[in-house]
């Protein structure tokens, strides 16, 4: 059997498919190289590939309004129970950011980041007034008993301003807290017996706040 002579118009259809195929892929090709070059991280860290037993981390996402110290100090944490590589943490990490620090990460330039240390820092640096302003210790003598306000109230208002200053010692606490009550029975019964440590002017007030609560429940009675 002769084979028949293909049309030329045929021919011509069929190389301008095929050219455009190959703009197609060339296309892909080239969209695929933009994606990944235009990537903050480096090859080495996209390289990394993930463990197969990974799990997304527990913690609150983070969108640039909050203390990013905290945040770190939290994620930090958690990749030490994980086990991350460094690689795996930069990659990790960025899933954390949200609005605001997603918006930032996704301007950074093609390989910026090479390091979870510097990935750390940029982070730092770029939501550093987004900081939370450590209190000093005079801040406590702030706290003081209100007009016909509890003891047990005083203490626990007293309790949360303290623990935002992890450097006020026992001293500046009991100073502090004695300087803040208000003229009365408790402070006269601290006076009376030369209470000044922390841990005896805490424990005189637990027996004072106990007193208050049976004088309390005994008026409801």
């Amino acid at each position: 059997m002769v084979p028949q002579e293909v049309p030329a118009h045929w021919l011509a259809r069929l190389e301008c498919l095929q050219k455009g195929l190959q703009d197609v892929q060339y296309q892909i090709g080239g969209a695929a190289e933009e994606e990944r070059q235009g990537v903050p991280f480096t090859e080495v860290v996209m390289a990394d590939e993930l463990p197969m037993n990974y799990r997304t981390p527990a913690i609150t996402e983070y969108d640039g309004t909050t203390d990013p110290v905290e945040h770190l100090a939290h994620f930090e944490n958690a990749a030490l129970l994980h086990r991350y590589t460094d690689d795996i943490i930069c990659r990790v990490f960025v899933t954390t950011c949200a609005r605001a620090a997603q918006q930032w990460f996704n301007q950074l330039p093609p390989g910026a980041i090479g390091s979870f240390q510097e990935f750390r820092s940029l982070f730092l640096h770029q939501f550093a007034n987004s900081r939370k302003l450590r209190k000093i210790e005079l801040s406590v003598f702030a706290v003081r008993q209100k007009d016909n306000e509890p003891l047990k109230e005083y203490l626990q208002r007293f309790n949360v301003a303290a623990l935002e200053v992890p450097s006020a010692t026992l001293e500046v606490k009991a100073s502090a807290f004695s300087q803040g009550f208000l003229d009365g029975d408790f402070f006269k019964s601290l006076a009376k017996k030369s209470v000044s440590k922390f841990d005896a002017i805490l424990a005189q007030a637990a027996k004072y706040i106990n007193m208050e609560d049976a004088q309390a429940a005994k008026k409801e009675s």
